[in-house]
């Protein structure tokens, strides 16, 4: 077929609507955002846990991912992106059938009007894409949300508890967030931006993962006090895949392959790497070395904290708010924690708290101070936004920023906490003590590795000839296999 026909001919697999290249790119993002959870995040949680809880913290991770599209397309995506509820809520369906599936996507309640309630100030948002590619890319957005929670209760959550957390917590916390900064919502109208999910995203899995973490309790002493990763090379390979993964994240969220789309891509990859920069700087200061996971650390914050702003700020200002994100969340987790009692006193395993929340409620903040005004005008609902640095009206924009992650924080610490109370009437939330003392061979019967050991180093003192007899195979003697 010549090049002239296939994207000059309308036909009903190719309606007059569709836009080759945004339906093509959208689907790009959408695999790119997947594959943040699935494998990047499943690799990152099984490698950066205790050897004794690769398998079940992968498995949360694998859980939730399928778990949530099925809910997704049964009730939730409707909840977040379709007709109106409540102000902060959508109407419930299903996102199943190919009438709905092939039109062309639209978010029905963004039909921004202007304060006289009768002059149409944007239309409703219309994608040059079938719904169906729509239903797919907010998957992928609401999944890792979803997982990233996880990281909170890792080492102890009892699996029952937490395939029965996943989907009231998609239902109930999630979709509300989405419905009222994305969807078309109170926040939405109002002004709020949210360019990726800064509040939907990272401050609700923060919060929610913290509160989690309180009521589902703390792992043993003996993992408390020692956690070390089993294998942090693949650490750094299921943190590579996250980075990368977020060219869709961020690249995806204007729904068209334009050009804020490019500088929000640009800006992403700015942020991640000067954070993980000043991250790995300020490790080196306090502590005389350089982490790996330290890094790892800094590259998620940063990530996370330009992720509200991405493509309404300039490069310069996603060095600045990379700095930011590399510096404040650092003292939050290494200086604030150790002086505060209630932070020490929840478990909150990878310190999602600190990387998600804290770097997504900075970034917010700082969106509401460095919004410039011509990329506001590229994207957003609301003409003439602007931040407080930008002059004009822009303070009230903080304002506005401000007031949408309070309602996110209260919304979230509130709804987690009435869903871990539903479940633990029926179901424990923390696994019982003989199997948190096992680990993976007690709750799934498999183990990550046919190695010795929690993955420490050999310690001749602690480690004595009697441990070795215990752990090595019938037949095994000074290296040599004798058939029994």
């Amino acid at each position: 077929m010549a090049s002239s026909e296939a994207y000059g001919t309308f036909t009903p697999a190719v309606p007059e609507w569709l836009n080759k290249g945004d339906n093509a790119w959208q689907l790009t993002a959408a695999t790119l955002v997947g594959l943040q959870s699935m494998p990047g995040l499943v690799i990152l949680y099984a490698s950066i846990v205790k050897k004794k809880w690769a398998v079940n913290s992968a498995f949360m991770a694998l859980y939730a991912f399928a778990a949530v599209l099925i809910c997704w397309v049964l009730v939730c995506y409707r909840l977040a992106f379709g007709d109106e509820l409540l102000p902060f809520w959508g109407t419930a369906g299903l996102a199943l059938d190919h009438n709905y599936l092939l039109r062309r996507a639209s978010i029905p309640e963004s039909t921004h009007m202007y304060k006289n309630g009768t002059t149409i100030e944007t239309p409703m948002n219309q994608p040059s894409f079938p719904r169906a590619t729509l239903v797919y890319f907010q998957f992928t957005f609401a999944a890792i949300t979803t997982v990233l929670v996880a990281g909170s209760v890792l080492g102890r959550m009892n699996i029952r508890a937490w395939m029965a957390f996943v989907p009231l917590w998609l239902i109930f916390c999630y979709t509300v967030g989405a419905y009222s900064l994305w969807g078309g919502g109170f926040l939405y109208h109002w002004g709020v931006i949210d360019y990726s999910g800064g509040y939907v995203i990272h401050l609700a899995s923060g919060i929610s993962g913290f509160t989690a973490a309180y009521w589902v309790g703390p792992r043993i002493k003996s993992d408390r006090e020692r956690f070390p990763p089993n294998n942090i090379l693949l650490t750094i390979a299921g943190a590579g895949l996250l980075w990368m993964g977020w060219t869709g994240f961020n690249g995806g969220a204007p729904l068209a392959a334009n050009i804020d789309a490019s500088i929000a891509v640009l800006n992403t990859n700015i942020s991640a790497a000067t954070s993980l920069l000043v991250w790995t700087s300020l490790d080196v200061i306090y502590f005389g070395k350089p982490s790996v996971i330290g890094a790892v650390q800094g590259m998620i914050t940063g990530l996370a904290c330009i992720t509200p702003g991405a493509g309404v700020v300039e490069s310069w200002a996603a060095i600045v708010m990379g700095i930011l994100s590399g510096s404040i969340p650092w003292y939050s987790m290494m200086i604030l924690h150790k002086k505060s009692t209630l932070l020490q006193k929840v478990d909150d395993t990878l310190a999602v708290f600190y990387t998600h929340a804290v770097a997504g409620l900075l970034g917010g903040l700082l969106t509401g101070l460095l919004a410039e005004p011509t990329l506001c005008s590229l994207i957003l609902p609301v003409k003439g936004t602007r931040g407080a640095f930008y002059g004009g009206d822009g303070g009230s924009l903080f304002g506005k920023q401000l007031v949408a992650a309070l309602f996110i924080v209260a919304w979230n610490f509130t709804t987690t906490t009435i869903i871990c109370l539903f479940i633990r009437i029926f179901i424990p939330l923390r696994m019982p003590d003989e199997q948190l003392l096992i680990g993976d061979d007690a709750v799934h019967g498999e183990e990550a590795y046919a190695l010795w050991g929690d993955g420490e180093k050999y310690d001749p003192a602690r480690h004595d000839s009697a441990d070795i007899e215990q752990t090595e195979p019938p037949g095994f003697v000074s290296g040599i296999t004798i058939n029994l």
